[in-house]
């Protein structure tokens, strides 16, 4: 018994020919409403605009100035404390703590994790460290901080350094994993050791990691910094934001509570979408490392 391959009839070739474009536009311009909307800033404004009026509407409900008082009565507060400029001084000066324990936090990360990717003994080290201090709260260091250093600054840099210096180290020394042989292979046939080849091969490649680091150091930092100001941020009568908040708590002004509980999450949504947004732009972002 035989079998044939049949195969499919081929069809002729021909041409067509197409109309001629002519004055058509090569693309669509969307509608006014759309484009608007597809502004970041704008929608983030509307979300915030639904905030308000929410948190207005319940505190009108409400109706306990003293629970919760209205948007409108903390905007108030809010403005007069920027005007007379008590809030400006207390944001003034948890803003220059939170500098000095932020950066040395920042130094002291780098160190661990240079001598980690350069030395078995220091990744040893780093390894030992971060399991044992990365899962303790920086506030509950706050009784040593206190029989240490005293009622002050030094007390808040302490507890600044060991909630920066973890999740940094950390990070950064993922990044360093992360950084492809060849990239290390073409550092080291440039004769590049220690210090050098860190900032040069290391550094650049790992960026992306070290960037979520530095904005997880200061999230937590900003966060320690106004709990820790909260129990004992003030010396010789003078604290920053976060005892601003006690201060009024105490005395039971609770539209200015609120109107600094505000100023934190605003410079918090600054930091975060201006500087390191900006940051992040001008480098990874310009390199192609990062969408």
């Amino acid at each position: 018994m035989t079998t044939q391959t049949v195969f499919p009839p081929i069809r002729p070739e021909y041409e067509l020919p197409l109309a001629p474009v002519g004055d058509l536009p090569l693309k669509r311009e969307l509608p006014f409403t759309q484009r608007l909307w597809r502004q970041a800033w704008l929608r983030k404004t509307v979300i915030l605009l639904l905030l308000a009026v929410l948190w207005e509407a319940v505190a009108r409900w409400q109706d306990n100035d003293l629970l919760l008082p209205g948007f409108l009565q903390t905007a108030a507060a809010f403005v007069d404390g920027v005007a007379t400029g008590e809030l400006l001084t207390r944001v003034q000066a948890s803003l220059w703590v939170l500098l000095q324990g932020y950066v040395a936090g920042i130094v002291l990360a780098f160190v661990l994790t240079t001598l980690a990717v350069s030395t078995q003994f220091g990744r040893d080290l780093l390894s030992t460290l971060t399991s044992m201090f990365n899962p303790l709260p920086a506030i509950a260091l706050l009784p040593l901080a206190l029989l240490w250093f005293g009622l002050g600054n030094g007390s808040l840099i302490f507890v600044l350094i060991h909630s920066v210096l973890w999740p940094l180290a950390l990070n950064t020394y993922a990044g360093f994993q992360g950084v492809s042989d060849t990239l290390r292979m073409g550092g080291r046939n440039y004769g590049l050791r220690g210090l050098r080849y860190v900032l040069a091969i290391l550094v650049p490649a790992a960026l992306p990691a070290i960037l979520s680091g530095l904005k997880i150091g200061w999230a937590f930092a900003w966060r320690t910094l106004i709990a820790a100001e909260l129990v004992f941020g003030a010396s010789s009568g003078k604290g920053g934001l976060g005892w601003y908040i006690f201060q009024n708590r105490n005395e039971l002004y609770t539209d200015k509570v609120f109107a600094g509980l505000a100023m934190v999450i605003v410079i918090g949504l600054v930091v975060e979408n201006l500087v390191f947004n900006l940051l992040e732009r001008a480098t990874v972002r310009k390199w192609g490392m990062q969408r």
